[in-house]
């Protein structure tokens, strides 16, 4: 309990220093800078599930960003709205958001208008947050070798600051949910310094964070799943682009 509130009171230093850290950044993101006036606006900030082709539900786990919402709106001073956006990549307000989230378990597949869009939204500064509901892994990584042909998904290294911003995971991703009985990892995409892109991997983030009644996972999974959708969260709207 001690950990866990001493993790709290940190998140609420985040957000509470967040405008004033961000805006007098020289290298920050334009998404990172908008996060900041909006804070200073009080205008809420939210997570954009991302609609997407191919055949897969993108709209899979219904409940899952609203709660984590609602887990960073209580355990931050972000000031996060209680609805997740829905945006397509060709759409005009992609801008507006800091974090892409993606999950399902069926086929992705972009255009050649939104690989080249959605590369540049993520060397812009955007981030991209990517949940194997298992099924989606085959074309989620043949499709992101196409935004990023000169790019590998590479094991996040444990040190690295997604895995302890807010709450601390030493031994990396919390395993959720069993799929095929393999370790849990955390890949990503590195612009510079900063991780671009995180995708979970038999492990399940999206799923630990719906409601209970959905998986009826034990209270101790759904917390950690929380937990480190918090720490993607405020790493997301605080990291910092390619130098």
């Amino acid at each position: 309990m001690r950990r866990a509130l001493s993790a709290e009171r940190r998140a609420k230093r985040i957000g509470l220093g967040i405008a004033a850290m961000l805006l007098g950044a020289t290298t920050v993101t334009a998404f990172a800078r908008r996060s900041a006036q909006n804070a200073l606006r009080a205008s809420p900030l939210t997570i954009a599930r991302l609609q997407y082709d191919g055949g897969g539900d993108w709209y899979a786990n219904p409940s899952s960003l609203p709660n984590l919402l609602a887990a960073i709106r209580e355990r931050t001073s972000l000031d996060v709205d209680k609805v997740e956006a829905r945006v397509r990549i060709m759409d005009d307000k992609l801008w507006d958001y800091p974090f892409l989230h993606v999950n399902g378990h069926g086929n992705i597949r972009f255009s050649d208008e939104e690989v080249v869009r959605l590369r540049e939204y993520l060397t812009r500064g955007g981030f991209l947050h990517v949940s194997d509901n298992y099924g989606i892994d085959s074309s989620f990584r043949r499709e992101i070798k196409r935004v990023f042909p000169d790019r590998e998904l590479v094991d996040v290294p444990l040190t690295h600051p997604i895995y302890h911003i807010v709450y601390d995971f030493p031994k990396g991703l919390p395993k959720i949910h069993e799929h095929d009985g393999k370790p849990a990892r955390g890949f990503g995409i590195f612009i510079g310094d900063r991780l671009a892109v995180f995708y979970d991997w038999s492990c399940d983030l999206g799923n630990g964070w719906e409601d209970y009644e959905v998986y009826h996972d034990p209270p101790p999974l759904h917390e950690a799943a929380l937990r480190m959708g918090v720490n993607l969260f405020v790493y997301a709207v605080t990291s910092r682009p390619v130098p």
